[in-house]
């Protein structure tokens, strides 16, 4: 390990942690389009923001138009090793304690939407950087971290730039946990609509969910009836031991159904909202599109009864999410977030869910290939020595189902910036950073990027 440049990664934790108070304080939720500002003009101010952080640092910068940004240590004319980050955050979501922007510090913990996800790692690689040029290491490759906008919803940034600029071959997202993923499952993502039948059980408004890839752990829908309508419901948590409530209004009765929020690659331990009002609705009568998707989906994780419940012992079970359930002018719209494992099927699996709903209208339907990058690779080898070093921890490889910027990489892996056993809040309430995790964070980075640039 190179001890100067560790200790210079310690003297920066006040620093750091009055950049990340900026960057957290800043809210880049994906808006609507202007004119330099692709996606609203709070994710342009971060990403102003950040690359000026970057500037301050003495690195060179670039605006990809609005797209993305990117700061390069080292010679220019160099083969790069890439670092992708992202700016961009998923909406605040339910059951805050903490300000979701305020940038709180509790003990050695920052409160606030981004701070794990991703604006804390990215900021700790940044910081890395720092340290390795303030040191004066002479580099045989270039580092060079490019900073996404939207990362948390279709990835039209790396799209972009790719096309405007060189993406390096090589490198690593610091968007996920420690020790290391080198292989992410496939992705299967559908948007339906339907018209509502006009018998049964009438759902008269609800607007569940904004993004896809939460899971929404709260449910509101207005249903047409009374006091009897009311006490079905209540019946039916009583016999499920599920969190229902039911309000009569004057415009019908208010249904709200308590879940457990989280990220839709992750379900375990997760509750549903809209799952649960789905059986709800099943349980009093509905009919039509809301009960196919009760039918095909209810509460279920793993994309049983929709066909496509699979596995394998490369990267696991399929992890299946109903992220939006909204009612509009008479139509259901909804969509489905499938993780796929890595030797499965995509175009088979997709042909099969799209069967098992009859009656929706498909607006899209897309797919993301897996993405695995050898075990025995120098980019993996390089990255869990350095883990394995700077923290004492074993280093293994691993997959996931969550998707990162690794797979824009020919060869990338998502590498932290959790740690194992860390409690994750990623798109949850109350999202956080632990302080000290990000310092050493910083310091993995640092002996990592060494250990691929530095000349011998």
């Amino acid at each position: 390990m190179n001890s100067s440049v560790l200790s210079l990664i310690d003297s920066y934790r006040d620093e750091f942690t009055s950049v990340l108070s900026r960057w957290i304080q800043t809210p880049s939720i994906k808006g609507t389009p202007e004119e330099g500002a692709p996606f609203g003009r709070d994710v342009r101010t971060m990403l102003d923001l950040a690359l000026a952080t970057a500037e301050e640092m003495g690195f060179a910068t670039r605006n990809i138009d609005g797209y993305a940004g990117d700061a390069t240590l080292g010679d220019d004319s160099l083969e790069k090793i890439a670092v992708l980050g992202h700016l961009d955050v998923v909406p605040i979501g339910d059951g805050w304690t903490f300000p979701p922007f305020g940038a709180e510090i509790v003990g050695n913990r920052m409160y606030g939407r981004g701070t794990i996800d991703d604006k804390g790692p990215s900021l700790a690689a940044m910081f890395a950087m720092k340290a390795i040029k303030e040191s004066g290491i002479p580099l045989r490759r270039a580092i060079r971290l490019i900073l996404g906008c939207d990362e948390e919803s279709d990835w039209d940034d790396m799209a972009y730039y790719c096309t405007h600029a060189t993406m390096p071959d090589l490198g690593f997202s610091p968007d996920a946990s420690f020790p290391l993923i080198n292989t992410e499952k496939g992705m299967l993502h559908i948007f339906a609509h339907a018209p509502l039948s006009a018998d049964g059980l009438q759902v008269l408004e609800m607007m569940t969910g904004e993004r896809m890839n939460v899971i929404p752990g709260e449910s509101t829908a207005l249903l047409q009836g009374g006091a009897s309508l009311a006490e079905k419901v209540l019946a039916y948590a009583e016999k499920t031991g599920l969190p229902y409530t039911a309000e009569c209004t004057d415009k019908g009765v208010l249904v709200k159904a308590l879940g457990i929020p989280g990220h839709s690659a992750y379900p375990e331990g997760r509750r549903n909202a809209i799952g649960m009002m789905l059986l709800l609705f099943r349980e009093l009568g509905v009919t039509g599109p809301l009960k196919t998707l009760a039918d095909v989906y209810g509460m279920e994780s793993d994309g049983t009864s929709l066909g496509i419940a699979c596995k394998d012992d490369l990267s696991g079970a399929l992890t299946c999410n109903m992220g939006i359930l909204h009612i509009v002018k008479g139509e259901v719209h909804t969509t489905f977030d499938c993780r796929v494992p890595v030797t499965a099927d995509l175009e088979s699996l997709k042909k099969t869910a799209l069967a098992r709903l009859p009656g929706f209208i498909i607006d899209e339907c897309g797919t993301k290939a897996p993405h695995h990058v050898p075990q025995e690779s120098e980019l993996v080898t390089a990255l869990l020595h350095a883990y394995e070093e700077v923290t004492g921890l074993p280093g293994k490889a691993e997959s996931t189902g969550g998707g990162t910027y690794a797979k824009v990489l020919k060869q990338g892996v998502a590498f932290g910036a959790a740690f194992p056993d860390e409690e994750d809040l990623c798109h949850q309430a109350n999202e956080f950073v632990n302080l000290d995790n990000m310092i050493l964070a910083a310091k993995v980075y640092a002996e990592a990027l060494l250990r691929l640039c530095a000349k011998d």
